[in-house]
């Protein structure tokens, strides 16, 4: 059976084309199994005490979050991923970040609520993330520090 120009074309096209429907099969694959993209954990070890220690360094991190001044690269990191962490509640977080949001968030609610508010306004207008930590800090009588 002589080959023609067009079964050269598909079998071209054919592998051409493979390595894309390799990665749209595993992208699908990924996605359905539930797996989770995890966030960086470079910034894992910022002094989270020492931020929330001082207004300068606090109100840098909270106009990044606001887009109300330039962002450093751990705070542009945090606002790339917020939107998504609050949406999935974390999943991509490691235990750090969980522990760094926890306390941050405890904090801004509890010692600077106009900046939790104006937070809030922008990236949790529902206030679900306020309500898991009342009934948190509600339920078990403390909260963290």
């Amino acid at each position: 059976m002589a080959r023609t120009q067009e079964d050269d074309f598909v079998r071209l096209t054919n592998r051409v084309q493979a390595p894309y429907k390799t990665y749209e099969i595993m992208s699908f694959m990924s996605s359905e199994s539930g797996a989770t993209h995890m966030y960086t954990t470079k910034f894992d070890n910022v002094d989270v005490d020492a931020i929330l220690s001082n207004d300068r360094l606090l109100n840098g991190y909270v106009g990044c979050l606001l887009d109300k001044n330039p962002c450093t690269p751990d705070a542009a990191e945090l606002k790339k991923n917020l939107p998504d962490a609050l949406e999935h509640d974390c999943a991509g977080c490691s235990e750090a970040q969980k522990n760094m949001a926890d306390k941050i968030s405890h904090h801004l609610i509890d010692n600077k609520p106009d900046d939790w508010k104006l937070l809030e306004d922008k990236y949790d207008s529902t206030g679900a993330y306020r309500r898991r930590y009342l009934e948190n800090k509600s339920g078990d009588g403390g909260r963290l520090d």
